[in-house]
């Protein structure tokens, strides 16, 4: 993976801080030109890989590149599945069963549909496959060398200790896609050890890594711990602490951990990226 992530919360007004940030986001890119224009900021800056949700218009997105092929020949997309509240708007738009027609392919919807519901939720394994190959359809033709499980899900699994269900996606992911299984999660150090304990070795995880423990579960210390002891390939997010850190406070936080594979951020202009890029690679 390279040193740095481009990632996509301040195209969908995601902001952890400020109301007021994430209205203005959503103006500033209620356009699809936008977000297009923002990544080819990055891409003039040399960061070639995009970690993002799958968004619907993650779909457009998807779609200019297949379009303008050699602009984007070396450009990488991680996607990270699946993106809930697309899922919830659809319960409150169409019910449960108008959004499985709507997500899941038609044969498996007439089994659903049919009474077959019991079978499905025995075989969940069968029906995230389902879901994954569902959601990875806007990607068809993109390069996708790493696709993430989102830690809504990830957090879910482990907290009803299913952990099968890694086994599986590992799997899935391998197998079918040919690309490497990552986990978001908020929870790096338990989810480290459960994944270990299914033979998931050396896996990549994001997970919040900041100087002021912002969204690290159990603490800053067993990261920084986990962080120097254990093998696995972190992905650091949130460093900024969603705007309490300074970049260069940050940045320079993490370069205490040389085990740090990856940093995402997300910028909203070519000079924040660029600054935060040159950062993140002075310190590496």
């Amino acid at each position: 993976m390279e040193k740095v992530l481009f990632g996509d919360n301040q195209f969908f007004a995601v902001n952890h801080l400020s109301d007021e940030k994430s209205r203005q986001q959503s103006i500033q890119f209620r356009e699809d030109a936008a977000i297009i224009r923002v990544l080819d900021s990055a891409i003039e800056t040399g960061i070639q890989t995009f970690m993002c949700t799958t968004h619907d218009r993650i779909a457009n997105v998807c779609e200019h590149i297949r379009q303008n092929r050699s602009r984007y020949e070396n450009f990488k997309i991680f996607p990270c599945m699946p993106y809930a509240h697309k899922y919830a708007n659809a319960v409150t738009e169409l019910g449960i069963l108008g959004t499985i027609q709507q997500y899941v392919p038609g044969n498996i919807f007439g089994t659903f549909a049919k009474g077959g519901m019991a079978l499905l939720s025995k075989d969940f394994a069968k029906l995230m496959q389902i879901l994954i190959d569902a959601e990875m359809k806007m990607f068809k033709d993109i390069n996708t060398p790493v696709i993430f499980i989102q830690n809504v899900i990830t957090d879910m699994v482990l907290g009803l200790k299913m952990y099968d269900v890694f086994v599986e996606y590992d799997r899935y992911i391998r197998k079918k896609y040919n690309a490497e299984p990552g986990y978001i999660t908020m929870n790096m150090p338990k989810l480290l050890d459960v994944l270990n304990s299914v033979g998931i070795n050396n896996p990549v995880i994001c997970s919040s890594i900041n100087k002021i423990g912002f969204r690290m579960s159990g603490g800053k210390e067993i990261y920084e711990k986990y962080l120097c002891e254990k093998e696995f390939r972190p992905v650091a997010m949130q460093v900024l602490a969603a705007g309490a850190l300074r970049p260069k406070e940050a940045i320079d936080y993490l370069k205490r951990f040389p085990k740090i594979e990856s940093v995402l951020f997300g910028a909203s202009s070519k000079s924040h990226i660029q600054e935060t890029k040159d950062l993140i690679m002075n310190n590496s």
